[in-house]
């Protein structure tokens, strides 16, 4: 059996750390280079960064940010926001991630994937998707639907079947966000992670909810998560890497621990 992973996520705004609540009142919270050191020394097993308004500005990913946050890291980083083109995935490599998001970019453009895939590889190619509870109906017989932009822009599109295209496409990994838990600190929404990770064969990522221990065992076990993404309740000091590491497994669950 594979370890679960926990995965710290930052989102950056301006060059800062940022934090919001279901997409909105958005405040910046701190440093994001110095929060990738406390977590890496921590024990974290991955690191995602996220720069939140790239997309919904139609503007390039901060690269010197990136760069600033590799270097003190020596576990994968996963960077997205704004990814548009191959040459913006070769750009952020470069820059010393490991993995590349594509989110609203592949929404418009599918085939994104497949050409991200191709030049570096479909394990370093993540599909990231936030999704909010809709009524189920023709569109979306999931009862799940597709935003872009950051959570600004609905696209009528059915989760459950954009995460299969993403897979036949060449994602390697899924980071299954929901907007109606994040920031909530209520829990992860454990019914769409279990749906996706029941239609897909590759990786899953929760995200979105997280504000107790026992709300990442609960996503791994009952929401068969391979990953459980946290950010409020590290962020702001609640809990520790080692800490949340720890809890799991003592409660039976497969991670790696640094001791």
């Amino acid at each position: 059996m594979l370890s679960k992973r926990v995965i710290a996520c930052l989102d950056v705004r301006d060059g800062h750390l940022a934090k919001s609540v279901r997409f909105v009142d958005t405040k910046n919270i701190g440093d994001p280079v110095a929060k990738a050191r406390e977590y890496y020394e921590d024990g974290l097993d991955e690191l995602v960064f996220y720069d939140i308004t790239a997309s919904s500005e139609r503007r390039r990913i901060i690269l010197d940010v990136v760069e600033a946050v590799a270097a003190e890291v020596f576990i994968p980083l996963s960077v997205g926001g704004g990814v548009r083109s191959v040459q913006d995935a070769t750009d952020l490599r470069l820059a010393g991630a490991e993995k590349i998001n594509v989110n609203s970019a592949a929404v418009r453009r599918p085939a994104l994937i497949a050409e991200c895939a191709d030049a570096i590889g479909s394990q370093n190619v993540v599909l990231s998707m936030d999704i909010r509870q809709v009524t189920p109906d023709q569109r979306h017989p999931s009862g799940y639907e597709v935003v872009i932009d950051g959570g600004r822009t609905p696209m009528g599109m059915d989760a459950l079947a954009w995460t299969r295209q993403g897979e036949r496409l060449g994602a390697g990994e899924l980071v299954v966000n929901s907007i109606d838990a994040d920031g909530t600190r209520q829990g992860y929404e454990l019914n769409l992670t279990r749906k996706i990770s029941e239609a897909v064969r590759i990786p899953v990522i929760a995200s979105g909810g997280a504000g107790l221990p026992a709300h990442l065992f609960d996503v791994l076990t009952e929401g068969k998560a391979d990953a459980a993404l946290v950010a409020s309740m590290v962020h702001y000091g609640d809990y520790t890497v080692s800490g949340l590491k720890s809890y799991l497994h003592g409660r039976g669950v497969k991670v790696r621990m640094s001791w």
